[in-house]
């Protein structure tokens, strides 16, 4: 073993750029249960970490504790710091950003872990989808891989959204001061400050809507499905000179089934989740008053042979057909979701107290981005899909690497720089197999 941590020179010019963020010990820190996050195989809590990394014998347990519960470090400057990273090495120049939102729940048990409550989970196994753990809203930059035709979420920023806090009596029409809808508007605005030279499209499922939308910056724009029951309008008339309060809104135009009763559709060809499909369009501008107040939206109908989707967009330049394929990415978060939770470890670390509850699940989700960003730039190489293809013949139709394949190729290259520390290089893909064939004939 090692004396101390030893990462790849890839992995550790990646991780390099983030140095600004934090102060030197915690850097190291940092560096080092990124590194044994993605090590661990089980019991991904926070002295799993270390144990992944090799650093069990080496470091203090408390020095990981003391990472997440009390070192100097902001969690919204270090996502800011990864969301830069992703967009200079995977958002063409100039591009527009898609950026989704969504919320999880992470499941935990026991009475004294802070912000831990009975709330919606999508995921649970529950007939009443409850489930008891703590929620984080998160945001994602959604990219197009070069090896990979499906889009790909890399969550950037996330925070801890405590149900019943900041639920005090409101005027009305006005937002919830700590709904996840207006948390996740937060994030959306941290990101536009952050690039104030891009276009950022925001996606997001029929919880996402609300007056907290209202006071987003103008290079933001918002798309989400309209719920069943959402009344639109047509727009306010110009104004006249005559006594009293001139009309906010114009006439009552009904809701979604009422829009597509009355709609004139144009067949189109969109391509959604990963093929073609044939789609009826059709858009209206109108008023969704009781959300957005006055602000100008599009309302875009998709009709196929089973369902209607709307959509309701702040977006009043984009074709309809571009729209339905952005809201379709969506679904790329709720799989880097699953991907942090079920293959990473996400929300396993065991903390209660509040500034680590608010760290450790955000954490994780950063090593998710950080493990994508690194394969991406270093670690694809089409001969291991043909392998795993080989070793595993019941994925005959598989082409394209899994967020599995990433995270097993990172922890291959950084076992063998832990054997080999010696040498700064990033190992060889043949370096690799050695070191796996030395491993398997001493098992034998």
């Amino acid at each position: 073993m090692l004396p101390d941590l030893t990462l790849p020179a890839s992995l550790a010019g990646l991780l390099v750029v983030l140095r600004p963020v934090f102060t030197g010990p915690s850097f190291r820190t940092f560096c080092g249960l990124a590194a044994g996050l993605a090590g661990q195989v089980r019991r991904r809590t926070v002295c799993g970490m270390l144990l992944g990394a090799g650093l069990s014998r080496c470091w203090p347990h408390d020095r990981a504790h003391y990472f997440f519960a009390r070192a100097a470090w902001d969690l919204d400057e270090l996502g800011l710091a990864v969301a830069r990273l992703v967009v200079a090495l995977l958002v063409p120049s100039g591009e527009p950003l898609v950026v989704a939102v969504d919320d999880s729940v992470f499941r935990r048990s026991g009475r004294r872990v802070y912000g831990a409550a009975w709330q919606h989970d999508g995921s649970s196994p529950a007939r009443n989808k409850l489930s008891f753990g703590t929620c984080f809203v998160t945001a994602g930059i959604i990219v197009t891989l070069p090896f990979c035709t499906r889009p790909v979420c890399l969550p950037v920023l996330a925070r801890l959204h405590v149900p019943g806090k900041g639920t005090a009596r409101k005027p009305r029409r006005q937002a919830a001061p700590a709904s996840t809808v207006s948390c996740a508007a937060g994030l959306v605005r941290l990101l536009a400050q952050a690039f104030p030279g891009r276009v950022v499209h925001v996606v997001a499922d029929a919880h996402y809507h609300g007056p907290a939308l209202r006071d987003l910056p103008a290079s933001v724009t918002w798309t989400t499905r309209l719920p069943r029951n959402a009344v639109l309008f047509g727009l306010a008339p110009p104004r006249v000179r005559k006594p009293g309060r001139p009309p906010r809104k114009g006439p009552r135009l009904g809701t979604p089934a009422d829009l597509a009763a009355a709609a004139a559709w144009t067949p189109a060809a969109v391509r959604i989740y990963g093929r073609d499909q044939a789609e009826d369009l059709a858009q209206v501008t109108c008023l969704w008053y009781g959300c957005l107040d006055t602000r100008t939206v599009r309302v875009i109908l998709a009709r196929d042979t089973v369902t209607t989707l709307a959509l309701v967009t702040t977006d009043l330049a984009a074709p309809a057909a571009v729209l339905v394929e952005r809201y379709a990415a969506r679904w790329s978060i709720e799989q880097a979701f699953a991907d942090a939770r079920n293959v990473l470890g996400a929300g396993e670390a065991r903390t209660r107290v509040r500034r680590a509850v608010e760290r450790t699940v955000p954490f994780a989700l950063i090593v998710h981005t950080l493990v994508i960003i690194w394969y991406a730039r270093h670690g694809h190489d089409p001969s291991g899909i043909d392998a795993r293809r080989a070793a595993e013949p019941w994925y005959t139709s598989k082409r394209e690497p899994a967020f599995e394949d990433m995270l097993t190729k990172l922890r291959r290259t950084m076992i063998c720089a832990r054997i080999s520390g010696s040498s700064p290089a990033h190992p060889e893909p043949e370096q690799i197999t050695a070191v796996l064939a030395a491993w398997h004939a001493a098992a034998a």
